[in-house]
């Protein structure tokens, strides 16, 4: 299973995934001080910033049955690799000796640097979905909608100067924005729906900024994504005759989005040609009631497919942590509660990938994909869900939260969302408390 995955966004659109977005460094003289050093500045969360000082490092995923692999072009390098993963083992009291080591075709600096050079220009192909640095495979892959446009994406790689054996080109479904838990529940909290006249979205989870309640939802679940127009937030809807108010905030922050720079001399970005992007498809709204519960998730009846809930009855998850990292590649499984599919559960597929969303001329960088194109794969998520809150179980009713969702494929098998560490980067929403 690849540790960069393929989601789909929600809505109207098709969504294109690129590869990982993590910055390149230069190799060090002294391997061990180049390893020492990722200890002490990666998170425990992420497990491939760990590893990526390691000699000969390839990728790093959890396999079919759970087991911690790396690629290695030496073997011989699997003590370092051990030495370097130990705060990612120590973390989920895990045994170093657990670690699987498969031969390594192509060291990953090498596939983050093809990954960089190739995706803004197969993200510009029509037709095409994703690209993504998959650890799980060793390889580029890149989703395409067509037989055309992996024929177009294939001669572009190949004019790069990528060896065609390191790069998969498979076709996948596009992926679109999706913007129901209905009901007027209180206090407010995560995974509930929210109206914003124009449709109906879920919220993602409470925050403090700067002191400030808040709670952040989707980008296009506002009057115009990217930039601040004061949308209105209503909940359950904006459309109520029971002379309560169902005013719940206002959208106080929503980054525009931004375009690669062009001409001479200019440093290339990540966003392809002729489109515009970001790293989250986040904004903040700012909250006008004060019956509000910091760092809970609505909790349906039951897994999948259920948007029930009972509060009387059955207890809301809270969040007790924040995941680290934007890459998931040490995650198998993560949950997300949205106000039309309720509570699901799926496979991560994809990480740090560059996702085109179908229909639009947006590319958000460095999304996480989740769930499976595969025919007959279980219904995932719907429209509406878009903003819906994105965590791991941690039991107990406790939780990592992990990020917002905010799109899916027509068929509703996959989901995209924005990793929390992307959506409190300072150009995006910046700092946020989440945990009560």
């Amino acid at each position: 299973m690849s540790s960069h995955r393929l989601a789909t966004a929600l809505g109207a659109g098709s969504l294109v995934l690129i590869g990982a977005c993590a910055d390149l460094s230069e190799p060090s003289d002294r391997p061990e001080a180049s390893l020492q050093q990722t200890l002490q500045q990666v998170s425990a969360d992420d497990p491939v910033g760990l590893a990526r000082g390691v000699r000969g490092f390839g990728g790093f995923f959890l396999d079919a049955g759970g087991s911690p692999t790396v690629y290695l072009t030496d073997p011989a390098e699997r003590g370092a690799a051990e030495q370097a993963l130990g705060p990612f083992f120590h973390a989920r009291g895990l045994e170093p000796s657990r670690l699987r080591v498969v031969q390594a075709d192509f060291e990953y600096s090498r596939l983050e640097r093809w990954f960089e050079t190739a995706s803004p220009d197969a993200l510009a192909v029509s037709g095409a979905v994703y690209t993504d640095l998959d650890e799980a495979r060793n390889r580029l892959r890149i989703g395409v909608a067509n037989q055309a446009s992996g024929a177009e994406v294939r001669q572009l790689v190949g004019a790069l100067g990528i060896p065609a054996s390191a790069v998969l080109v498979e076709e996948t479904a596009p992926i679109r924005l999706v913007s129901r838990l209905d009901g007027r529940v209180r206090p407010v909290q995560g995974g509930l729906q929210i109206d914003f006249v124009l449709g109906l979205c879920s919220l993602g989870f409470n925050a403090l900024r700067n002191g400030v309640s808040s709670f952040i939802t989707a980008s296009h679940c506002t009057l115009i994504q990217g930039g601040v127009e004061g949308t209105p937030y209503f909940q359950d809807t904006w459309l109520d005759f029971s002379g309560i108010s169902t005013a719940i905030g206002t959208e106080v922050e929503d980054p525009a989005y931004f375009s690669s720079p062009r001409g001479k001399g200019k440093r290339r970005s990540a966003c392809p040609p002729n489109r515009v992007c970001r790293y989250s498809d986040a904004a903040r709204a700012e909250y006008s009631t004060t019956d509000v519960a910091l760092g809970w998730i609505a909790r349906p009846t039951g897994l999948v497919n259920s948007y029930s809930v009972d509060l009387g009855t059955t207890p809301s998850f809270v969040i007790d942590a924040e995941f680290g990292s934007s890459n998931f590649a040490g995650v198998p499984v993560v949950d997300k509660v949205g106000r039309t599919t309720g509570w699901t559960s799926g496979a991560v597929g994809a990480t740090c990938a560059n996702v085109n969303i179908d229909g639009t001329s947006i590319t958000q960088l460095c999304q996480t994909l989740v769930g499976s194109g595969a025919p007959g794969s279980p219904v995932l998520v719907g429209a509406g869900d878009s903003g819906s809150p994105v965590f791991i179980l941690n039991g107990d009713g406790k939780v990592t939260l992990a990020g917002i969702l905010w799109g899916g494929n027509l068929a509703g098998s996959l989901f995209a969302f924005s990793p929390l560490a992307n959506i409190q980067r300072q150009d995006e929403l910046g700092d946020l408390a989440v945990v009560p």
